[in-house]
């Protein structure tokens, strides 16, 4: 299977959302109507095709809404998304439904099923559970348009963040200490010798990092902290009600308590847990770092507290002196062009696999490319894959692995393999420059790229565990794994080479930028572990909650003071893209990938045996079982965070 994006339009959209939620609606009836003794084939295959084609409706419309050049198709995209996908949520409140699924549970069938199939029906089962079948018909009613709303909450704050405009205006004065490629690519402004630096992070990460004018990079991080604050503010709290409603109508403490029944972590508890054993720790090491970068500050003639729009800038100056690693010069080493080879290299190599660029991509922009993913063995086909890397206006601002088509087996037998999509922001090449990667940029990459060997290698049988559908704080373990190959000298000097000479990175500089890893890691984590921890405050009572005075709060777990007048959590994506009290996720994941890589680390960093391994026992299963039982099956024993403590410098 193969997308046209080509040819979408606004009516093709709406077409493809009203002709899929016509056959799905056809495929339940089905369902509900069965005459005779209820099976497997005629109760919950028609819900797993329901599955099947909602995916490939999300990737071939609503996706759209993510990466269009076309503010109508976009728009469109954004609507047909939350049409489909308030649908799709009230199939999980349709009483026939309900009883056809819990009618075969209580058939002898399903104690011969096959463990995904078992799975299946037991997930199926616990979604009607949690869709409220259990409580009075009144109280169901109100979670399901409760829930209707936060859908289209969750579509709003995203559309905000995507389509918000905002900038400085400096002059060339301003820009003194920025290289000279990232002047040439910024926007002029209206006044003859200005420039405007808006809010993608091409344009304001190089300034923050590099940018000796404290004053200027105090308010570019105003107004990007900012983002979308008017407008999305009222959407958050009103999406933090709307969950603690749902949460009590089920008798539950908060939605946290709610939600994570569906997590490895099962209780807030176990994350509460998480963060009382690391945080302090990482509290001592960052209170050092802080020392450090202040010494830094008042070397400046600047008195006072470092500050947020201080740490990058003082951290890329404790690179370039302590460690002589210049970020703008190793970038130098990284032409996106030859990290992508490296990558794809290394992933070949490790997992087995081949991967063909496609002539013919049909994609929604001339940017994008289109990959085929081929097993190396016997060249079957496994899957498709597009990159589309770089800024514009409209786009999805960050970086994230988007599913098109699950991988699944369909009804008649057919294997229908996947198709994802993997988007980022990172330079764009000019007519005499390349797009060349800061070091962070090709981490970034490398942990997206995760997410698309997840969803394109999984043998799931269903839809519901192809997609990388695993639990939702394991879901980053196969990306977070991925960045370790960043940091390994040997790796990077396959790939990393000068866009203009040639020339191999040299190998004190590997060194040197490796020795930096751990250069203020503990502050590093410790602002991870604030948005979990601020996820966690949000969604662990079922009290109303101020999101500025929540930030105020836990501001201290920086040890950094709140910029004051900014809401960082308007323009925080992840609390209304699912990772609502979730986000520890970030952190919790990264223990377990950490872990993961330690196979590689004690047998071979590019270790095809390993790597062969990892992939049957991690990534093709996907969420056919749980998390942790993938894991004990890999490491052959229980899981543990040596790795990942060592890596920050702390004695387990």
């Amino acid at each position: 299977m193969r997308f046209d994006f080509s040819s979408v339009d606004v009516t093709s959209i709406e077409t493809l959302v009203a002709e899929t939620m016509t056959a799905g609606d056809k495929l339940i009836e089905e369902v509900e109507t069965v005459e005779g003794p209820r099976t497997f084939d005629n109760t919950m295959r028609p819900l797993e095709a329901v599955g099947v084609i909602t995916t490939n409706a999300y990737g071939r419309g609503p996706f759209l809404a993510q990466v269009s050049t076309d503010a109508d198709v976009r728009n469109a995209a954004r609507q047909a998304e939350e049409t489909l996908t308030k649908w799709s949520l009230d199939l999980s409140y349709r009483d026939g439904l309900y009883e056809a699924v819990r009618a075969y549970a209580n058939t002898d069938e399903p104690d011969s099923l096959g463990n995904e199939a078992r799975r299946f029906l037991d997930h199926s089962l616990r979604d009607f559970r949690m869709a409220g079948h259990n409580l009075p018909k009144e109280s169901r009613e109100k979670v399901q348009a409760l829930r209707a709303r936060l859908v289209e909450l969750e579509i709003a704050f995203s559309t905000n963040i995507a389509e918000f405009e905002d900038g400085i205006i400096v002059s060339e004065d301003d820009l003194a200490g920025l290289p000279d490629d990232y002047i040439e690519r910024l926007e002029t402004a209206e006044e003859p010798g200005t420039f405007r630096i808006g809010m993608a992070y091409p344009d304001v990460v190089p300034f923050l990092d590099n940018s000796s004018r404290r004053d200027l990079r105090e308010a570019l991080a105003f107004k990007f902290n900012n983002r979308a604050r008017e407008a999305n503010t009222p959407i958050l709290v009103e999406a933090l009600g709307l969950r603690a409603q749902i949460a009590d109508l089920f008798g539950m403490q908060s939605w946290a308590h709610y939600q994570m029944e569906t997590k490895m972590a099962k209780r807030p508890e176990s994350v509460d847990e998480f963060y009382s054993a690391l945080v302090p720790k990482l509290r001592e090491g960052g209170a050092t770092e802080k020392e450090t970068l202040e010494s830094l500050l008042a070397a400046d003639d600047h008195g006072g507290e470092l500050q947020g729009w201080d740490r990058r800038f003082y951290h890329t100056q404790q690179m370039k002196t302590d460690y002589g690693v210049d970020p703008t010069l190793v970038a130098e080493y990284f032409p996106l062009v030859e990290v992508v080879r490296g990558m794809f290299d290394i992933t070949q190599e490790v997992f087995g696999l081949t991967y063909e660029q496609v002539a013919k991509t049909d994609a929604w922009h001339e940017d994008v490319n289109l990959y085929q993913v081929r097993n190396k063995a016997d060249g079957a086909h496994i899957a498709y894959f597009y990159m589309d890397l770089f800024p514009r206006e409209g786009k999805f601002s960050h970086a994230a692995a988007f599913p098109l088509v699950a991988g699944c087996l369909l009804a008649d037998g057919t294997d229908q393999r996947p198709i994802s999509a993997i988007v980022a922001n990172f330079t764009k090449p000019t007519d005499d420059r390349p797009s060349l990667l800061q070091h962070s940029e090709v981490v970034t990459l490398f942990h997206e790229f995760g997410h698309i060997l997840h969803m394109s290698l999984s043998k799931a049988q269903f839809t519901r565990f192809s997609s990388a559908n695993t639990e939702w704080d394991f879901v980053e373990a196969p990306s977070q794994i991925m960045e370790n190959w960043c940091w390994i000298p040997d790796v990077l000097a396959r790939f990393a080479r000068h866009f203009e000479s040639g020339k191999p990175i040299p190998g004190d500089m590997v060194t040197r930028l490796t020795e930096a890893r751990d250069l203020n890691v503990a502050l590093l984590n410790l602002r991870q572990a604030y948005y979990g921890q601020i996820d966690m405050d949000m969604h662990s009572t079922l009290e109303a909650v101020d999101p500025e005075q929540l930030e105020m709060d836990r501001a201290d777990i920086t040890l950094l003071p709140h910029h004051k007048g900014t809401l960082q959590l308007a323009s925080f994506g992840h609390m209304l893209g699912g990772y609502d009290a979730g986000y520890y996720g970030y952190l919790w994941s990264e223990v377990f990938g950490d872990d993961m890589f330690s196979r590689f680390t004690d047998e071979g960093v590019l270790s095809s045996s390993v790597g062969m391994d990892y992939r049957r026992t991690i990534l093709e299963p996907n969420g056919t079982r749980d998390g942790m039982d993938l894991l004990r099956d890999f490491l052959g024993r229980e899981p543990n965070n040596d790795a990942f403590l060592e890596k920050l410098g702390i004695n387990s």
